[in-house]
C-alpha cells in the first residue's frame, strides 16, 4: 500500500514525464519547419536524400528559364551565388516570377540530381506595393 507522499511523487514523475515526451514529440515535428528553406549550397553540401521533401530557395538565373511549348512545364536554374540547382515545375508560376528574381520551391530531389518542384513561391523584394496603393500614389 502507497502513502499519500508516494502517490504524490508517482503522480508528479508521471505528470513531468508527460511533459517530457509530449516537448520530445512537438520538438520531432518542428525539426523539419526549422530550416525555411535551403539553398543550393546548403542542399548539396547536406547530402539531401533524393524522395525527402524541401524546401530550395534562390535567385533565378538569367537566361536560364525554358518553358515547354503549348503546356505549364517550366525548367530554370536556381543559384546563391556558390553552387547551382536545376528545378523543373509544372503548373502556373507566380506572377512575380521572373529572371533574376528571388524564389522558394518546395519539391523533392530527383535521382539524377534535379529538383522537381510541386509548388514555386516568389518573393518580393522591400520595395513590393500592392496594386491598389500603387494606383492610389503612383510613384
Amino acid at each position: 500500500m502507497l502513502t499519500r507522499r508516494q502517490r504524490r511523487i508517482y503522480s508528479v514523475i508521471s505528470i513531468l514525464l508527460g511533459v517530457a515526451v509530449a516537448a520530445g514529440l512537438a520538438l520531432f515535428a518542428l525539426r523539419r519547419s526549422v530550416d525555411l528553406y535551403y539553398t543550393p549550397s546548403q542542399a548539396i553540401d547536406r547530402g539531401v536524400l533524393a524522395g525527402r521533401e524541401f524546401r530550395l530557395g534562390g535567385l533565378v538565373v538569367r537566361g536560364s528559364v525554358h518553358y515547354v511549348p503549348h503546356s505549364v512545364r517550366v525548367s530554370f536554374v536556381l543559384t546563391d551565388f556558390h553552387r547551382q540547382m536545376k528545378v523543373y515545375y509544372q503548373g502556373i508560376l507566380p506572377d512575380l516570377f521572373r529572371e533574376g528574381q528571388g524564389i522558394v520551391a518546395e519539391g523533392r530531389l530527383n535521382s539524377i540530381g534535379v529538383f522537381v518542384a510541386d509548388q514555386v513561391l516568389a518573393k518580393h523584394d522591400e520595395n513590393y506595393q500592392p496594386p491598389e496603393i500603387m494606383q492610389d500614389h503612383p510613384s
